[in-house]
């Protein structure tokens, strides 16, 4: 089940008129080497430069790129889009899917769980915080990113390239 959750500008924190898609218990994450995994299926895709964390504490958001978070192991209740912005549980086998512009905070421990983060086609991110200044040039940066061209877990057949259009 993919659920969407379409966060928009508050303000602070620019959104995205792009839905996060939310696949609720999505992965098989095995016993052995549960990260490893989760990185090679991402890359399988098209989807890499992968880092293995859990989430800040803080909000943040990327305004050059999108970004998954598969995770691996733990559970912990994560905000998307600011202090008003949606609340979700992501556990173990949860894949989320952010636009970019959509500020997240992870409302529990940092390492309340273990996450894998990557970007299409491997691009390179950068981090906002919602400060003064940031604006009007992440705006401009998220109107130019293109929409990726594979589902980070099935491909270009799967429900993000359904669910991302420009119409």
């Amino acid at each position: 089940m993919v659920q969407e959750i379409l966060v928009k500008d508050d303000g602070t924190f620019p959104g995205n008129s792009l839905p996060a898609l939310h696949y609720k218990g999505a992965l098989d994450v095995p016993l052995l080497l549960p990260a490893t995994y989760v990185s090679k299926l991402f890359k399988k895709y098209g989807w890499s430069n992968s880092w293995d964390a859990g989430i800040f504490t803080h909000h943040h958001y990327h305004s050059i790129t999108h970004e998954v978070l598969g995770i691996y192991s733990g559970r912990a209740n994560i905000q998307l889009g600011g202090d008003n912005g949606p609340k979700l549980l992501l556990e173990k086998g949860d894949v989320l899917v952010i636009p970019a512009g959509v500020a997240h905070k992870n409302l529990d421990d940092e390492n309340a769980l273990s996450v894998i983060g990557a970007y299409p086609d491997g691009r390179d991110y950068d981090m906002k915080y919602g400060k003064p200044g940031e604006r009007p040039e992440a705006d401009d940066n998220i109107i130019a990113i293109p929409l990726p061209e594979s589902d980070p877990l099935s491909g270009a057949a799967g429900e993000l390239t359904k669910r991302w259009t420009n119409e």
